[in-house]
């Protein structure tokens, strides 16, 4: 195990160190740091970092935060155990990646990064895309991939050199950008990859939503996963910073069962039990809602 030790972040945007107000202080131990913290979809339990937002542009984002050494650890050791909300899931994303259809995009490559057992790469292949291929880093996730899936993914955090230059079509990124220590890079990375008038879809938290201004930091994106929290504002201008034409952004319907809806609530751990029991014992804990959950989505272009 890799020791945890703190270090100070630069806004991803403006590259500075400092210059930064703060919204909400830490309230975490290191002790906090393991496997089961660190997985996909935990029910909240409101740890996070100290949170500040850049003085220059309003980014958001966790300072100080651990190594990058240990997170990639954790991640690649946590459990994958939302298999119950993925269909869901892949409806949600699924309805974002039809949206690409009138930017122009060409169904042949498409990667996703953090793909977990491969759910959205399926539907990608029933919208008609011709090659699919995935990054993820939970081991755990990758085991329950389907057989004809779990070649096509890679279990490692997303580096630049593990596909080649030009080569995907489209790339998306769903509650991805919110947990990496260098959103930046990644979507430089992304560039890279990307052939001319390729596409990038990106589905994350959104800082400015009602649910995020009412509860602060009872919001479930207040979590110690999370070392950036975006805008619409935002999320221009780290595509901008990497190269890619922003063409839409917008917030997210997303689908869940009202049993899922009921962890999100800012309860506590009693009152979420007691209301998960009676909502199954009624038969509604599987019903399915379309709502407003506090996130946004944004396509940007590389430039034919």
């Amino acid at each position: 195990m890799i020791e945890a030790g703190l270090h100070s972040t630069a806004c991803a945007i403006c590259e500075t160190q400092g210059n930064a107000s703060e919204l909400y202080p830490a309230n975490f131990s290191l002790h906090d740091f393991s496997p089961a913290v660190f997985s996909a979809r935990r029910l909240p339990d409101r740890i996070h970092y100290r949170l500040v937002q850049c003085n220059a542009c309003g980014l958001v984002r966790s300072d100080p935060v651990v190594d990058e050494e240990l997170i990639a650890q954790l991640y690649h050791q946590s459990t994958f155990d939302y298999g119950s909300e993925a269909d869901n899931l892949s409806r949600t994303y699924g309805s974002y990646l039809a949206r690409l259809n009138s930017h122009g995009v060409k169904k042949g490559a498409l990667l996703e990064i953090g793909c977990g057992n491969g759910f959205f790469l399926r539907e990608a292949l029933r919208q008609g895309y011709s090659d699919v291929r995935g990054v993820e880093p939970s081991k755990a996730a990758i085991a329950q991939a389907a057989p004809e899936l779990r070649g096509r993914i890679e279990c490692a955090m997303m580096t630049r050199g593990l596909f080649a230059d030009e080569f995907f079509d489209a790339i998306c990124l769903f509650q991805v950008l919110d947990h990496l220590s260098n959103p930046s890079a990644i979507l430089r990375t992304c560039f890279q990859m990307l052939r001319p008038g390729g596409l990038v879809l990106c589905l994350n938290h959104n800082v400015r939503a009602l649910s995020a201004k009412v509860m602060k930091d009872r919001s479930p994106i207040v979590d110690i996963e999370h070392t950036y929290l975006y805008s619409p504002e935002t999320m221009k201008l780290l595509f901008f910073k990497a190269g890619l034409q922003v063409r839409e952004t917008a917030g997210v319907w997303n689908l869940y069962s009202l049993g899922y809806v009921a962890r999100l609530l800012p309860l506590p751990a009693p009152a979420k039990r007691l209301l998960s029991t009676v909502l199954t014992g009624v038969g509604l804990a599987g019903l399915c809602v379309k709502i407003p959950l506090g996130n946004l989505f944004t396509i940007g272009r590389k430039p034919a």
